[in-house]
């Protein structure tokens, strides 16, 4: 089943287009992969995709939901990262999945539980984020991107700055999301070794 299909994409700043005639598509149950150099437009095309930047012309279909059309309902179908995860420093893992909760508007303490058991963070759930490493701190940004259930999850350059140990574990749990809990999982980076190992299909640009 397709999750997510980008159709004819352009996006331009001025008179520097960007994005020209972009068109792929995610399957359910799939890692794909998002490859380019920097400055190439991965960035630039998945804040469409989030709904953080106007689309010029094209098309961004989300579990079947156009996101012009229908942006809150496609909206509710996606979870992401990009760049660096959003986290309150002063609060515990916890506490930090119930904001974004609320800001979903439900709080529902059985998933939170999954999730953190899902991303390896139950036994520090307590502990204030600006304690965690960079990999934990990763690993709970995902969490708050998968609590609300989406079908589709888009993550940019997740790997930065991430030890050999972290890259791996992220890698593991991707391919877990994917090919057991059935999500379509969209990942960018400019590392093509990585993506060799990380994906099931890559998209070059």
């Amino acid at each position: 089943m397709t999750a997510l299909k980008i159709e004819n994409l352009c996006k331009s700043f001025g008179n520097k287009q960007i994005i020209k005639n972009m068109s792929f598509s995610v399957e359910a149950g799939e890692v794909y992969g998002f490859l380019g150099p920097n400055g190439s437009g991965k960035t630039t095309t998945i804040k469409m995709i989030l709904g953080l930047l106007s689309i010029d012309s094209g098309r961004v279909e989300i579990g079947g939901f156009d996101r012009k059309k229908h942006f809150e309902k496609a909206m509710s179908m996606v979870g992401g990262v990009v760049e660096n995860p959003d986290t309150y420093g002063y609060l515990s893992a916890r506490k930090n999945l119930e904001v974004y909760s609320r800001a979903r508007g439900k709080v529902d303490p059985e998933r939170i539980n999954e999730v953190l058991r899902l991303v390896g963070l139950e036994n520090r759930a307590g502990d204030k984020v600006k304690r965690y490493s960079l990999g934990m701190k990763q690993r709970l940004g995902l969490a708050q991107a998968i609590v609300h259930r989406p079908k589709v999850l888009v993550l940019d350059e997740p790997t930065n700055g991430l030890d050999p140990a972290g890259i791996r574990e992220l890698r593991d749990l991707l391919k877990y999301l994917a090919h057991e809990e059935g999500l379509a999982v969209l990942v960018s980076s400019h590392l093509l070794s990585e993506m060799q190992l990380m994906c099931d299909r890559v998209c070059i640009v």
